[in-house]
């Protein structure tokens, strides 16, 4: 049997199982997709949800839980700024937190704005930060983050300790990063997903950081299939996504192989073994 051009083979120990996900609408979206102009503009730092942006977290929280991904994923990745995080702990949080309650919020009420209550970290995945997959660094203000302390108070349950620094000291007011830069950030950023043990990973991102990563990625890939994988993010898309690691930079060995001929021993005529094993009935 021919075997198509496209096809390839990898142990499953070497694959994860990736869902890409765009923040919902921020408050600079509204404008900036109008005028690119005003994502210069200082009123909309580090940008928070607009409210239809909540009724989108709302929509994709849904699709999350009848599509049954809530029960597989195993870690969510965002990055520290106010409107993924929103996005993810609407998207992956928990239900019903109240002050009674015995576990921190993942964010407490009106966060950023939001007039929305506070979600519990209870019954959901952990929630951690990363900055190697932020937004386009520089110039923009909506890019530049908040302190982490001042994060830490508004989001109590989210894991902010691979955080190099209290302050924003990648984002520079006159320094734009190249699409060079990015890409190359956002492919260290996959390699890092490789030092992981979990297999089931949501990562709640940018458009910038999206489309130059996956566009740095897709050389290999049939024309079709690259226009699913390097077409812009809508606010609020989630793709699933394989990733596989093709230059053994994991380490784990597959849980669900089995290495077979258990006992060891040598091999035996087929007549030996059912001998053997009429020995064994008698």
């Amino acid at each position: 049997m021919e075997t198509g051009a496209g096809i390839g083979l990898y142990p499953l120990h070497r694959c994860k199982n990736i869902y890409l996900v765009r923040h919902a609408q921020g408050i600079h979206n509204v404008d900036g997709d109008k005028n690119y102009k005003a994502y210069m503009s200082h009123d909309y730092f580090d940008a928070e949800l607009t409210q239809l942006g909540w009724q989108q977290v709302d929509n994709l929280r849904k699709h999350v839980r009848s599509s049954g991904l809530h029960k597989k994923i195993e870690l969510v990745i965002s990055s520290p700024l106010m409107r993924t995080m929103q996005t993810a702990v609407g998207v992956f949080g928990g239900d019903g937190y109240t002050d009674m309650s015995d576990v921190l919020p993942l964010m407490v009420a009106n966060a950023g704005n939001s007039n929305r209550a506070a979600i519990s970290s209870s019954n959901c995945p952990p929630i951690i930060t990363e900055e190697s997959c932020r937004e386009h660094l520089g110039v923009h203000p909506c890019d530049q983050r908040r302190s982490i302390s001042d994060y830490q108070f508004l989001f109590p349950a989210i894991d902010f300790s691979l955080a190099k620094s209290d302050e924003d000291i990648l984002w520079k007011a006159d320094v734009r990063e190249t699409i060079e830069e990015l890409a190359a950030r956002g492919k260290k950023f996959l390699n890092w997903l490789w030092t992981r043990k979990e297999k089931e990973i949501a990562i709640v991102t940018h458009s910038g950081f999206l489309f130059h990563t996956l566009n740095a990625l897709q050389n290999e890939c049939h024309p079709d299939v690259k226009k699913e994988i390097c077409s812009h993010f809508a606010n609020c898309e989630l793709r699933s996504m394989v990733i596989v690691d093709r230059s053994m930079l994991g380490s784990d060995s597959s849980v669900t192989d089995y290495p077979g001929k258990i006992p060891k021993g040598i091999d035996l005529p087929s007549d030996a073994v059912v001998e053997n094993d009429n020995n064994i009935k008698a």
